[in-house]
């Protein structure tokens, strides 16, 4: 299908924009190295951040435009070299989740599952809304947020279809959302950002991303649950007559103990040194030769996804590999300043850019950046969690924009649950989170 004129027209737009910010910084540096990065780095976010064409897209564009622009002046930028940018363990870290995700649907653990939750809310609202943010977080901790609101959004259909109170309705959209955004933030595999994160220091391992982002969530679920009962006033019970769940199938049970071992594995990864990401690839061994996942199956992992944080490892790796971000950090003279002050400055930019725009380009260009003021590893873990605050628009999170899409909740009521979280988070993580992750032993 082609696109629309209007389509048209804001790619064409967004061409201008980028190409000519590009002509700009090659005539205005006078490096040529330097500008030629600047120029691609420009590039890659204009086409990036406006999200006009797919999330692969911009990474296709910096594996070949990197080695044409900036190979002839030097090596370091030749194909063979990008390409080890871009094939980071990370990648197989998250791909492992995709396929445990994928599987869950195919054998229907993650319906059966869903499907139980209205029962178990007993009738009581705030009993229903409180599992909901927790099964939503528990689920994008391992998947997808789109696909753990998905998933929870089909399992409230029946109710939502019924007369059930207003305020209740908006309640539990809200939970699932606000859920789906949050965990995210609970393991390295829940997002974007925690990738690059971890590509950027290579010294944190599973357990102590969750020792630091499971508390962090968990807050952040209580904080969220307290304000959605002030807000709509759940104090009442529902009541719907719902069909027995479907027991698990034998693939299913099966699914279950896989899941629970590779839990296991990516828990104790001191104990038996393999890391995180050959647990991940060992899992998908695992799934495609049981058969809990097929050949045809390989094509339904996020590979759009995979690309775009390929692109976020490749653009920051050009930007450090050039000086510019030792140069931009140096001439900001943050060193001179406090250190709260400055994390706290680059925390809220992180959410505000991601809660307007993609949370791992953000990441790309923040970590990295940071790095530069402080090397510390709990300063990327601190900016990474950040762009997981950016949640107050409808536009902010694929959740957010599934919820606002239904036509029960409105722009203001995300405003008024997303803003006030996004503030805490930014200033719980700001002020404390380098005290906490340094008792974890992460400096």
């Amino acid at each position: 299908m082609l696109p629309s004129s209007h389509a048209t027209r804001k790619i064409l737009v967004t061409l201008c924009v980028a190409i000519g910010g590009a002509l700009a910084l090659l005539y205005a540096v006078p490096d040529p190295q330097a500008a030629r990065a600047l120029a691609l780095s420009f590039v890659y976010l204009v086409l990036a951040l406006t999200e006009l064409v797919p999330p692969f897209v911009p990474t296709m564009f910096l594996l070949a435009a990197t080695p044409i622009a900036l190979g002839p002046l030097s090596k370091n930028y030749q194909l063979p070299t990008v390409l080890t940018w871009a094939a980071d363990p990370v990648i197989a870290l998250f791909a492992g989740g995709f396929a445990l995700g994928l599987a869950a649907k195919r054998h229907g653990v993650d319906s059966a599952f869903a499907s139980r939750l209205v029962l178990w809310g007993g009738g009581s609202q705030r009993r229903l809304v409180w599992l909901l943010l927790l099964s939503a977080a528990g689920a994008s901790m391992w998947m997808s947020n789109v696909a753990a609101a998905a998933l929870l959004l089909a399992a409230l259909g029946p109710l939502l279809d019924t007369k059930i109170d207003v305020r209740f309705q908006k309640a539990l959209l809200l939970a699932v959302a606000m859920g789906a955004n949050m965990g995210g933030m609970a393991t390295p595999l829940g997002s974007g950002p925690n990738a690059i994160a971890i590509a950027a220091t290579r010294s944190i391992d599973f357990l102590d991303w969750m020792s630091f982002g499971v508390p962090i969530v968990l807050g952040m679920l209580v904080l969220t649950f307290g304000a959605l009962v002030a807000l709509f006033d759940l104090s009442h019970r529902y009541t719907l007559e719902l069909d027995a769940p479907p027991a698990l199938s034998r693939s299913g049970k099966l699914l279950l103990c896989v899941f629970a071992l590779a839990i296991g594995a990516w828990l104790t990864e001191a104990w038996h040194g393999a890391s995180a990401p050959t647990v991940a690839l060992a899992l998908m061994f695992v799934l495609f030769s049981t058969g809990l996942l097929r050949r045809e199956d390989l094509g339904e992992l996020d590979w759009a996804t995979l690309g775009l944080i390929a692109g976020g490892l490749i653009l920051g790796r050009l930007l450090e590999s050039t000086g510019l971000l030792g140069t931009v950090a140096s001439s900001m003279e943050w060193q001179d300043a406090p250190r709260w002050l400055w994390l706290g400055s680059f925390v809220l930019a992180s959410a505000v850019l991601s809660a307007l725009m993609s949370n791992t380009a953000t990441a790309a260009l923040l970590v990295p950046l940071s790095l530069q003021i402080d090397p510390s590893p709990s300063t990327a873990v601190i900016i990474a969690i950040a762009t997981s605050f950016g949640m107050p628009f409808p536009i902010s999170t694929p959740p957010n924009a599934m919820v606002y899409g239904t036509g029960r909740v409105s722009v203001r009521e995300l405003l008024q649950i997303g803003l006030p979280l996004m503030l805490i988070g930014c200033a719980v993580v700001t002020l404390s989170g380098a005290w906490f992750l340094g008792l974890l032993g992460i400096d």
